[in-house]
């Protein structure tokens, strides 16, 4: 889920700045800093939005650069258990699939692609062997979010594609239409039996 928040924090801007206006070296700084930033209580930033206060500049001796109080915005991504996530997918191999969700890829063991037994074949397609439905790189998917790992500064999203509503665009299009018929062919049928008990 993407978040918009505000933060306070003492950025450290490095000499190379200190030629430019105090507001844009703190910007620019801001930008260089939180660029691939995660943290497991903010998320994942995507982009700085807005510098909205920067305070009285303090330098540390022995340090060389200047640090001021700041508070900006920054929009960032926090993956949210059980969250529905669409992407493409990146790549698939042997043991499963990852999933590119914008700031970040989430892994799809090979047991979570579909429900059905998948193969993997030597041209990196996972194949269901009743349904013979296939996952491929470049393929539109949704999936829900079933695992959230945090180690480090390293974050691993586990996924599922497994239920009801999930899975490859195609497939979700297919069962919708497969329940829809059903739903007519019953309600004809019903609609039939009504007609025959009138009689």
């Amino acid at each position: 889920m993407f978040y918009l928040t505000e933060v306070e924090d003492h950025v450290r801007v490095e000499p190379k700045l200190f030629g430019l206006p105090t507001m844009e070296a703190v910007e620019k700084q801001l930008r260089e800093t939180y660029t691939e930033y995660y943290n497991k209580d903010l998320g994942k930033v995507v982009s700085v939005i807005e510098v909205l206060t920067v305070g009285e500049g303090v330098i540390i001796p022995g340090d060389g650069a200047a640090y001021y109080n700041t508070k900006f915005k920054i929009l960032a991504w926090k993956p949210e258990m059980h969250e529905l996530v669409f992407g493409t997918i990146a790549e698939i191999t042997n043991f499963g699939a990852f999933l590119n969700l914008g700031p970040t890829r989430g892994m799809i063991h090979i047991s979570q692609t579909m429900e059905d037994y998948v193969n993997f074949s030597k041209t990196n397609v996972l194949t269901g062997k009743a349904t013979k439905r296939t996952l491929k790189q470049g393929d539109l998917c949704t999936a829900r979010i079933v695992a959230i790992s945090h180690k480090g500064d390293e974050l691993k999203i586990g996924l599922t594609m497994r239920q009801p509503g999930l899975g490859k665009t195609e497939w979700i299009k297919e069962d919708k239409a497969k329940k829809d018929a059903e739903v007519k062919k019953t309600l004809r049928a019903e609609e039939k039996a009504v007609k025959g008990g009138k009689k």
